[in-house]
């Protein structure tokens, strides 16, 4: 509050349009040159959120449950906006560029031009040194993410970058993004380090957003989250892309969350013995997590002190099946084929279960998650779900630097499907 954050409900409209600009049509207010719009953002400032039961469905753009779990506080039910904003969409993604501290991003792309050019730059010679222009174009459709990562690159080699849309934007192809202004040989060298990291933060920011949309069109209110399965080196990318994509990044490394997993269980006896380890070493300022494999095993971890528990691999949805042998091809009584018999519905009953017993545990499902069945797994006893492949399998979207001369503009050719 006293950073000027105030609490904020966000209502979901009926338009599915992620980032949506406001452009021509937008409003326009004593001449001024209309500010961008999301069609799924209706945000009014002093409200406090009813409870995870009752309240409506969240924005699927980012709000503060992804920036409290970013930064560890794992608190799981205020939305914010900043207090100066009514429609603070835009406004919030260029305030997550906040989140990357400058040194950090400019190590990373002094490193990544490095690794490309750690030699001779032999064709400088080619092109020269002339003060040269280069657009920036989106040949694939999806969500706009990594401008900072973007303009640190080029800020290493002198380039200037101005952009012409905002982060978070939903992208058409072929659109025209940005122009960066540099020396040619410069402008070249930036050129692959730069559009590889748009790409990639790009495509996760893009998944992360379907995941998202799929999520919230169940009526499901929980959390869409990514996981620590990211590319070495390039984390704090594909964390930031989960975050425009409106996905909770989850914990950031291994001092985040104190999450106990098998490996630590088997490695402290059992079940009891590793929570109490790790809430030693949690104190107050950190949660802790345990993954568990059964409604046993997670109800001795919430009764040890867990904070939450990672239902892993678990069942989304009812089976059935037929009789002893599964094959269906045995007759009943009657000559009839036995009745079909239902395996155990595991997700759902057993967090259904824990909820009844521990109502403050919070509840995460993982393992096997896809777009695809991602509706199985939500469940109105069921707080997070996380997904590997958002970092994992997330296709890049697909960006070119063209060089121009002034007054002309070529427009280069969409991605085809």
């Amino acid at each position: 509050r006293e950073a000027g954050w105030e609490k904020a409900q966000p209502e979901l409209k009926s338009s599915a349009q992620i980032g949506d600009l406001g452009g021509p049509g937008g409003d326009r207010t004593a001449g001024l040159t209309p500010a961008p719009r999301c069609c799924l953002h209706n945000c009014s400032v002093g409200q406090t959120l009813p409870s995870a039961q009752s309240r409506p469905p969240p924005c699927p753009l980012p709000g503060t449950p992804n920036l409290l779990l970013a930064l560890g506080c794992g608190q799981l039910n205020d939305w914010v906006v900043p207090r100066a904003c009514s429609c603070s969409v835009f406004s919030w993604f260029a305030g997550l560029a906040l989140l990357l501290p400058p040194p950090t991003l400019a190590a990373l792309a002094s490193s990544w031009l490095q690794e490309d050019c750690p030699g001779l730059h032999v064709t400088a010679l080619v092109t020269g040194a002339a003060p040269s222009q280069a657009a920036l174009w989106a040949k694939s459709p999806g969500v706009l993410a990594g401008r900072p990562f973007f303009d640190a690159i080029f800020a290493q080699l002198g380039c200037q970058v101005s952009w012409l849309l905002p982060e978070g934007s939903k992208l058409v192809p072929v659109t025209k993004v940005a122009e960066v202004r540099g020396p040619a040989h410069r402008l070249l060298l930036g050129e692959r380090v730069a559009l590889n990291t748009l790409a990639r933060c790009s495509g996760i920011a893009s998944a992360a957003a379907e995941a998202v949309r799929v999520a919230r069109g169940t009526g499901w209110t929980g959390h869409v989250a990514g996981t620590r399965k990211t590319t070495p080196g390039f984390r704090l990318v594909e964390k930031y892309g989960l975050l425009v994509g409106g996905a909770a990044p989850h914990r950031y490394d291994l001092g985040g969350l104190v999450m106990v997993k098998d490996n630590h269980v088997v490695a402290a006896g059992d079940v009891e013995q590793a929570v109490r380890g790790a809430r030693r070493a949690a104190d107050f300022a950190l949660k802790v997590e345990v993954e568990c494999s059964s409604l046993q095993e997670a109800v001795r971890a919430a009764r040890a002190g867990a904070d939450l528990v990672l239902l892993d691999n678990f069942q989304p949805e009812v089976r059935l099946g037929r009789g002893p042998g599964g094959t269906g091809e045995g007759k009943g009584p009657g000559g009839l084929s036995p009745a079909p018999r239902c395996v155990l519905q595991e997700l759902h009953p057993t967090a259904a279960a824990l909820k009844a017993q521990f109502p403050s545990l919070v509840v995460e499902a993982s393992g096997g998650v896809t777009l695809g069945n991602l509706p199985q797994f939500c469940g109105p006893h069921v707080d997070v779900i996380s997904l590997g492949m958002l970092t994992q399998a997330a296709p890049a979207l697909d960006f070119s630097l063209k060089l121009f001369a002034e007054g002309t503009t070529p427009v280069p050719h969409a991605r085809r499907s």
